[in-house]
């Protein structure tokens, strides 16, 4: 029966081509001579044409058999190289480390974490996309992604990064001296909202609020419409209307007095900042070195700022958790 596999008889040809002869291939590849003469055989059978001239004394190379040393001998050195490569990585994190994250991770996961994983890792490239549109890991070639919890798929793996959030309705003082306060979610039909559009969906983000055990949502009217968080707390800031954001991406212009939060009562909270990534994926060294430097550089982080130690590390909405 003619083998279906395209390489079948190629490993013993470069063995017998490399050493001479049969007798001394056999004993490279750890088998009998009577074997790898078959191998070859029937590999130059379903070439169609002989790959050795053989004599009592020696074995050469046809024409056609050089030809295919010196394409084969080269590429099946470097697949050689290639695992053993591989075999390297599965014993010391290397290799490149793919992520898309959001932009209001950047400040908040990635620029304290990645320094860190570069000293202690070197061998570990990594390439950032930032973006906050949802992203289908495998098809666009991530090993991992960085996603509020909420949002990430519940066949993921996921690992907090950072508390959990508090939604907040912010403005300017500047604003408010103009505009006055929102008391109460209706009166926002009287304000200027920035508007957030999903870069994923399209669609137009409604505000939720909670009012008597009720979750409600709201379409405030406004002028400005963006889809990047950055730009929200950036118009917000510089006074153009009211803005929903996460208080960790407005959490310095909070902190300056540069934004002031309104409607506190009303908001909800959500999981904080997850690392998700597919099951399998979780084996590499290089992600699992990611999480350990993650989770040494930003736990104290966590608890200097309060938040609950006890926080767990999964993600609610997923039931697959990161050990």
């Amino acid at each position: 029966m003619t083998s279906s596999d395209p390489f079948s008889g190629l490993a013993a040809f470069l063995a017998v081509a490399e050493a001479g002869g049969f007798t001394a291939a056999a004993a490279k590849l750890g088998v009998s001579p009577a074997a790898v003469s078959q191998a070859v055989k029937a590999f130059e059978a379903r070439l169609g044409t002989p790959l050795f001239l053989r004599t009592t004394r020696r074995v050469g190379l046809t024409e056609t058999g050089a030809a295919l040393l010196a394409r084969a001998g080269p590429a099946a050195a470097e697949i050689a190289r290639a695992i053993e490569a591989v075999g390297e990585m599965g014993e010391e994190p290397a290799g490149l480390l793919r992520l898309t994250v959001p932009r209001m991770a950047v400040p908040l996961v990635v620029e304290p974490v990645i320094p860190a994983l570069r000293r202690v890792h070197p061998k570990v490239s990594v390439e950032i996309s930032v973006e906050d549109a949802t992203v289908d890991l495998p098809a666009h070639g991530y090993d991992a992604g960085i996603r509020i919890g909420e949002f990430v798929e519940r066949d993921m793996v996921a690992v907090r990064l950072t508390r959990d959030i508090a939604w907040s309705v912010v403005a300017s003082p500047t604003y408010i001296a103009a505009r006055g306060t929102p008391e109460l979610p209706d009166d926002l039909a009287g304000h200027e909202a920035i508007r957030y559009r999903f870069p994923t969906s399209g669609a137009v983000y409604r505000w939720e609020f909670e009012r008597e055990g009720r979750s409600v949502t709201i379409d405030p009217p406004g002028g400005l419409l963006v889809n990047d968080g950055a730009l929200l707390v950036a118009f917000a800031a510089a006074g153009l209307g009211l803005a929903y954001v996460a208080d960790i991406a407005a959490e310095a212009e909070i902190r300056t007095g540069r934004l002031v939060p309104v409607l506190q009562p009303f908001l909800p909270r959500s999981p904080g900042l997850f690392l998700y990534f597919p099951r399998r994926a979780g084996t590499q060294p290089k992600l699992r070195a990611f999480i350990d430097v993650a989770r040494r550089v930003l736990r104290p982080a966590q608890r200097a700022e309060g938040a609950a130690a006890a926080q767990p590390w999964c993600c609610p909405s997923s039931p697959a958790c990161y050990r």
